[in-house]
């Protein structure tokens, strides 16, 4: 047993150590969207799917010691193509298709290992039985997903704080090569027990092979809390709040119900759960109707959290109850990884581009509670038509049909009101207008989930004012002043949004955006006027800021702007040492930086602050605060000159201070930050 448990509990740690890993390497190069977690998630789904049913042929196909052979076989040449690093060449140039580009990047980089690992699972239990008859296999599954959620919420406390990415990649390396061994071991050991088919069987009616429902429940109930996560997750980090490591939270609930499911005491009490279900699943549907906008950030996330665990408990424990006999153990997983891996299908790449809005999440909840109902209706003995005919399940139908269609209604309402919503790998768009089009208040706003990326006015009179974060009195608009009368200026700004800088373009300069979300330029150019009516030269490249800059010659701007925000976050590989050295670069000796680091949840000054240190640059912190109209909003600007003594001319005179060291937070590098370290 010992050696089973070490087996099988090193390979779901380092089964999901991997994720965060491989995910904050490759965030840098698609602009930090939350999307590149999901689409993550859907590789590792279908992975797991395809080792489950690798593990399903090998265990019901091959002879044991063929079995042992093969995937020692497998594990050897899965060593050669360590260390799991993304090359270069896989940066991608801006025309690529994101979720396809991020699938075939992870697939050439940890595909042969990751899938190794996630054959492990269904195979140890499998070799378990099969060498020790009288033992409970399922204890080993819990075991697993114990390891899997250790090493998800270890990882942003105790490994990404004190080891660099490239660290962490040979370190996980190594512990790889170490599972090898151990799970060769395991193969060859199990290879002397006949395999489950050949041992006598008791008669037992649980040796029954399971039936076409049986399957299609087992899919229905892997699928539904694996929507309910991503969705969940997307809605959180999107349309609630952007703090770091939300995702975190609900991924932690759904292996901790898998653990308590999967326990030989199992923790799923059905009656108690399905009683709790029904608010659960109204609450969440609640919380998604337009008038719940107004709860608190803190009970909304609790809620939700809540909620999501009950549901989560509800699909994995009835799974829990319907797992087959040992011999029928590797169909039951496979069966467990199609449902998950449609889950990730569905909200990873379906739901970006056939709807305009999140309604991944509502669509989950009605599935949720759809199959609660056959659950609740189920009887031993009665087929489930005639099931169906009495009256407490008659009332538990109404109840679902009621919250289906509420659900719809909650759909409709997250479109209506707006003039234009839109959605793609990098998140929903929407455009709202405030006010009638002509008269003097009206103004025009683009919000990305539930963050403000520009508004403008929509009077002909008013409508070149530069609104909210970019302000005349804000640092961006005291830099822009630096320019000398009649001289033309250069501008670089990573980030378009609403094109809200363009209105401070005049004849002769040349103003350059950086913008990674293609849908963002068409919007500037159709929903708002401050592109088609600035005054000077006009450049959009399409690509993560960063990227497109290390593609480019020195571009000698007077000012470049960092205005790039994932939702409220701010992408990390933009502040680094690194990019700053490439943002110098591309800047005039008399330049200015101005990094805009206004958000709810990070206290970058620090960040900033530390890098201009190391680097012998000077760092002024502006602040500004919201206006009495509210068209200027509060904003926090640090900028990093060469010179320090741009910051003595009359634009900054007691504009700003020095940007404050913390000696607790170190240089930001590629290979190094900590985001714990600078939560507010």
């Amino acid at each position: 047993m010992p050696l089973y448990a070490l087996t099988i509990f090193l390979s779901a740690f380092l089964l999901f150590q991997i994720q965060p890993i491989i995910a904050k390497t490759i965030l840098p190069w698609f602009g930090g969207s939350a999307a590149v977690w999901t689409t993550c998630m859907l590789f590792f789904q279908m992975e797991l799917l395809l080792g489950y049913g690798y593990a399903h042929f090998s265990i019901k196909r091959l002879r044991p010691r063929t079995q042992a052979i093969v995937h020692g076989a497998l594990l050897l040449t899965s060593l050669a193509l360590l260390p799991v690093l993304p090359g270069a060449d896989w940066k991608p140039t801006g025309s690529e298709n994101p979720t396809l580009h991020i699938l075939a990047l992870l697939g050439a980089t940890v595909g042969l290992p990751y899938l190794l690992l996630s054959t492990t699972g269904p195979l140890v239990q499998a070799w378990y039985a099969r060498s020790e008859k009288a033992a409970a296999p399922y204890r080993l599954f819990a075991l697993s997903n114990l390891g899997s959620m250790l090493a998800l919420v270890s990882y942003p406390p105790l490994v990404e704080p004190f080891l660099s990415t490239r660290a962490q990649a040979y370190i996980w390396s190594g512990a790889f090569a170490v599972f090898a061994i151990f799970c060769t071991i395991t193969a060859f050991r199990s290879a002397r027990f006949p395999a489950i088919e050949e041992q006598p069987s008791h008669g037992q009616e649980d040796d029954q092979p399971p039936s076409l429902w049986d399957k299609l429940m087992w899919v229905g109930l892997a699928a539904c809390p694996s929507i309910l996560m991503l969705a969940v997750t997307n809605h959180l980090t999107q349309d609630v709040s952007s703090i770091p490591f939300l995702w975190i939270l609900p991924l932690s609930l759904y292996l901790l119900s898998f653990i308590l499911s999967f326990d030989t005491r199992p923790w799923y009490v059905r009656n108690l759960f399905l009683g709790l279900l029904a608010p659960a699943l109204g609450g969440m549907g609640y919380m998604q109707w337009s008038e719940s906008k107004g709860l608190d950030m803190k009970l909304t996330i609790a809620l939700f959290a809540v909620s999501f665990f009950v549901a989560s408990m509800v699909c994995h424990g009835e799974l829990s109850l319907r797992k087959p006999a040992p011999l029928h153990l590797t169909g039951f997983y496979l069966m467990l990884s199609i449902g998950g891996a449609l889950g990730g299908l569905f909200v990873g790449v379906v739901a970006p581009y056939l709807f305009i809005s999140n309604f991944e999440l509502p669509l989950g909840i009605a599935l949720c509670a759809i199959l609660g109902f056959l659950v609740a209706v189920e009887e031993p003995g009665i087929k489930l038509p005639h099931a169906l005919v009495s009256v407490s399940s008659l009332a538990l139908f109404a109840g679902v049909f009621g919250l289906c269609l509420f659900l719809g209604r909650t759909m409709k309402d997250a479109v209506s009101g707006y003039r234009l919503v839109q959605r793609n790998f990098y998140g929903t768009l929407r455009v709202r207008e405030d006010g009638q089009t002509d008269s003097f208040d009206a103004y025009r706003s683009l919000l990305h989930g539930s963050i403000n990326h520009g508004e403008q006015w929509t009077h002909p009179d008013r409508r070149r004012e530069a609104l909210t974060y970019y302000c005349p009195e804000t640092g961006i608009g005291r830099s822009i002043r630096l320019r000398k009368p009649g001289a033309p200026q250069k501008v670089g700004i990573i980030g378009l949004g609403a094109g809200t800088m363009a209105s401070f373009g005049r004849a002769g300069d040349e103003y350059r955006f950086y913008e990674i979300n293609p849908l963002v330029p068409r919007l500037a150019r159709t929903e708002f006027t401050y592109l088609p009516d600035c005054r000077a030269r006009l450049d959009v490249v399409m690509g993560d800021g960063r990227l497109s800059l290390e593609r480019e010659p020195s571009q000698a701007f007077d000012v470049l702007m960092m205005d790039a925000f994932s939702g409220d976050s701010i992408p990390t590989h933009l502040i680094t040492r690194e990019a700053f050295d490439l943002y110098f670069r591309h800047l005039k000796p008399s330049g200015v930086i101005a990094v805009h680091i206004s958000n709810k949840y990070l206290d970058l000054e620090p960040v900033i602050a530390s890098v201009a240190r190391e680097m012998g640059k000077a760092a002024l912190v502006v602040e500004t605060d919201e206006d009495e109209s509210g068209s200027c909003f509060g904003t926090t600007y640090v900028l990093v000159a060469s010179d320090g003594s741009v910051f003595q001319r009359p634009s900054f005179i007691g504009a700003g201070r020095k940007a404050k060291i913390n000696i607790r937070v170190s240089t930001w590098t590629d290979n190094y930050s900590n985001l714990f370290r600078i939560l507010k």
